[in-house]
């Protein structure tokens, strides 16, 4: 069995006024927990709406579980947070788990919502109010219980914990381990290094258009001779502009 599960060739891809990422080139195993890492604006969020099929590459090749991006096969591959999360205002998180997984051909048992939703430290009791009325952190941890429960093989994961207390994240990383132990593949994308040195497996730089590092979180650490992954994350794209 290929190892594999999530191909990207040679990929560029951007908008009007050109490419915003080129030259993108990794793969990510089955199983692994993957993270990606940039500043704001360098085309983290460019390169997951082009593994998820919602902006063209302007060239390369992406796979997902040996699928081409954008395909039904593909899409059925992968359950996706978004950076921004709002769930539809009218609707009860019964109601969104249903519809959400509906979209893969699943169906939920609302006992599963529950259970998901206390270890996400989600009170039940509100599970049968109108999103309207969660908070910020609530609203994301609908986002979080909906993904968690699709049985897509790849969970992308884009500032998961957006709005979330240090106690939810702790829960959230939980998830994301469970879901490492069961065979998923997660692709997350944080500005909080800390988790990320914590979670993954390997983790990818991006910067000025192109990835600038790929390899284990100890590897930069060594490379940088820093003690925490933030500080060696900053060495290593102060050393690309000066270069």
């Amino acid at each position: 069995m290929d190892t594999k599960f999530l191909e990207i060739k040679n990929v560029a891809a951007g908008y009007g006024g050109g490419n915003v990422i080129e030259d993108i080139d990794f793969c990510v195993e089955r199983g692994e927990c993957f993270g990606l890492i940039g500043l704001n604006g360098v085309g983290k969020t460019t390169l997951i709406k082009t593994i998820l099929g919602l902006r063209q590459q302007t060239s390369g090749t992406i796979f997902v579980n040996g699928f081409e991006a954008g395909t039904a096969g593909a899409k059925k591959e992968i359950a996706y947070l978004p950076e921004r999360f709002d769930p539809a205002w009218f609707l009860n998180a019964y109601e969104f788990a249903d519809f959400t997984l509906s979209l893969y051909g699943q169906k939920v048992q609302r006992q599963d919502v529950d259970t998901m939703a206390i270890k996400l430290g989600l009170d039940p009791k509100f599970l049968s109010k109108r999103a309207q009325t969660y908070s910020k952190g609530m609203r994301q941890k609908l986002g979080l219980i909906t993904t968690f429960l699709t049985a897509c093989p790849l969970l992308i994961l884009d500032k998961p914990m957006s709005g979330l207390d240090p106690l939810a994240r702790s829960q959230v990383k939980s998830l994301m381990i469970d879901a490492k132990k069961a065979g998923r593949t997660v692709f997350v994308c944080s500005h909080i290094l800390s988790d990320l040195e914590e979670l993954c497996d390997r983790i990818a730089i991006i910067h000025d258009k192109q990835i600038r590092f790929i390899g284990k979180p100890q590897g930069l650490l060594d490379q940088s001779a820093e003690n925490h992954l933030e500080k060696a994350f900053l060495s290593l794209i102060k050393s690309k502009v000066a270069a």
